[in-house]
């Protein structure tokens, strides 16, 4: 078998253009993701070993609403939604337990994304197919 190209966590990795690097950045600390390297316009993310990349575009707008959402799965769900509200962030879905077996919440970027956090509630979430 052929080793891979690159680690898992490297293979598929999501790069978010966004219109001021630096308030993304604080954004992203705040909610407890790692600051892996920062040139001032891109910047790395890291949460628990896996990659968000964010790329300054300036002269981009943010959408009415999130087109898309970052998912983050954690261990204690309503800790960090604790944390969401203390920091008065834009709540889009406020926390609840879901029927695909997830207790979640969405939160907005600064750039219009979804960050949605998520613990499981019981069962395999593959079993909902999400």
């Amino acid at each position: 078998m052929d080793e891979p190209y690159v680690p898992a966590a490297e293979q598929l990795v999501l790069e978010l253009f966004v219109c001021d690097a630096v308030r993304s950045r604080d954004f992203y600390a705040a909610l407890g993701f790692e600051i892996v390297r920062d040139s001032g316009s891109f910047v790395v993310l890291g949460w628990e070993g896996h990659l968000l990349l964010l790329d300054e575009r300036p002269r981009l707008a943010p959408p009415p609403s999130p087109v898309a959402n970052v998912r983050v799965m954690v261990a204690d769900v309503d800790a960090v939604w604790g944390r969401a509200l203390a920091l008065g962030l834009p709540v889009h879905v406020p926390i609840a337990d879901r029927p695909y077996l997830l207790r979640d919440f969405i939160v907005v970027d600064p750039d219009g994304f979804g960050v949605r956090f998520a613990s499981r509630i019981g069962g395999d979430e593959r079993e909902a197919g999400t």
